[in-house]
């Protein structure tokens, strides 16, 4: 019965990982849809509170993946190797994105542009992935024997399409709560419109893993079609009260239905499948480790989650309320001596970051090169491992190192490493 414990510790690092960086995702992807830089910056803030956390959540996952359902892992991993660097490779950018926007006098509109493509492209590959394992890898005896491109189906296309959606309404529903003035406003416009996408995306994947998941679900069991409907009616019931609550007040109430709602939906996916974890045909039970490495895991792993969790709470709890700009000084004194009225403080002016289309550019040929050496030099593509060898790794990693001191000296010699620097 240990293996179920650990499955159950995936299962819940996983639904914590959705929940939580799910709304800084989609925040990310609706940041590029927006045309205000002030609010963009806003965006941004918000994020930067918290998103080192809500990302352990999926560290978490993996190492309990990797120690409790090791079957799961070989299997799985070697199939949706391209996919996972590239999702792994936009966490990284994006969180350099963040930082480095917060850090920053004004808005960086080439950072804001990363944070915001890294997110969605940290979104899609994450549903890619999903997707092909609810549609099943070939794997006989717990080892993958497909192809370098079995992970994309139409049904994890659908899945990626479904969980950007499903982001971009959590991130609306937290704007809405933590944001004032314009930024709210639109929150709340915005919540209904994606709550009726998200609707029709559940519909179409709840129907269509009927036809993709190779296992053939068998609702006829009256446990796991109880259970199934039960958690059906839940993620009803909260879309309903979500759809009431978005530009309406209390502010919390949209995040908290939403946030139900992605919690229910996972629950009916495990209702629905359990205990087969990669169809057709690997369960929990063939997946799972020694007894000695399932002990191990869960006084290691489970003893972790708290931590995890009050570092979550402790986050929210500081930064709870409004997001509100900093105070900027606006006092001045007039020529008699006396202090002059109090005016607000203009907002920071949108900085440069040299010309937008050379910058954005570099980055991503960049990112595509780095994810292009990886993925040759692992052989994912079958057969062309020879392409690359020692030298060649010495030599991109060379030139990298080149570009990337180039770049620091030219912005150094802008003065964008110097905030005083800059304004002037």
């Amino acid at each position: 019965m240990l293996e179920y414990a650990s499955y159950a510790l995936v299962l819940l690092a996983l639904g914590a990982y959705v929940l939580l960086d799910g709304y800084d995702l989609g925040i990310g992807i609706l940041s590029l849809f927006d045309r205000s830089d002030q609010r963009r910056k806003e965006y941004n803030e918000l994020i930067a509170t918290a998103w080192d956390a809500n990302e352990s959540w999926i560290i978490l996952a993996g190492v309990a993946l990797w120690a409790g359902l090791p079957g799961v892992y070989a299997t799985v991993l070697p199939g949706v190797y391209l996919p996972l660097v590239v999702m792994l490779l936009a966490i990284v950018l994006r969180g350099t994105a963040i930082e480095l926007q917060s850090a920053a006098p004004g808005y960086r509109r080439g950072w804001g542009l990363v944070f915001g493509l890294a997110s969605l492209v940290a979104t899609v590959c994450q549903g890619l992935v999903g997707g092909a394992v609810l549609s099943g890898l070939p794997h006989r005896d717990g080892v993958f024997t497909g192809g370098t491109w079995d992970w994309l189906t139409p049904y994890s296309v659908l899945c990626a399409l479904g969980l950007v959606a499903v982001h971009l309404l959590a991130g609306a529903a937290w704007l809405q709560d933590k944001t004032t003035g314009t930024a709210h406003d639109r929150a709340g416009r915005l919540g209904r419109p994606l709550l009726l996408v998200v609707a029709a995306a559940g519909l179409v994947l709840g129907f269509g893993l009927h036809v993709a998941d190779p296992q053939h679900l068998r609702f006829d069991q009256p446990l796991r079609a109880t259970l199934f409907g039960l958690a059906v009616a839940v993620a009803v019931v909260c879309v309903a009260i979500a759809w009431y609550g978005f530009g309406r007040r209390p502010d919390w109430r949209p995040f908290v239905a939403v946030a139900g709602t992605e919690a229910a939906g996972l629950l009916a996916l495990i209702a629905a499948t359990a205990p087969v974890v990669v169809p057709p045909d690997l369960t929990v039970h063939a997946a799972a480790s020694p007894h000695g490495s399932q002990l191990f895991l869960l006084i290691g792993v489970g003893g972790c989650m708290p931590v995890v969790l009050a570092y979550n709470i402790y986050a929210w709890w500081v930064f709870r309320g409004k997001f509100a700009q900093p105070p900027a000084p606006t006092e001045a004194a007039d020529p008699s001596g006396t202090t002059a009225a109090k005016r607000p403080a203009a907002p920071a002016p949108a900085v440069s970051d040299g010309p937008w289309a050379a910058v954005v550019a570099r980055r991503v040929l960049l990112t595509l090169l780095a994810v292009a050496v990886a993925a040759v030099a692992q052989d994912i593509f079958g057969g062309v491992r020879v392409w690359i060898g020692p030298a060649g790794v010495a030599v991109f990693s060379v030139s990298a190192l080149a570009l990337w001191i180039r770049s620091d000296r030219r912005s150094a010699a802008v003065g964008d490493f110097n905030p005083q620097a800059a304004e002037k």
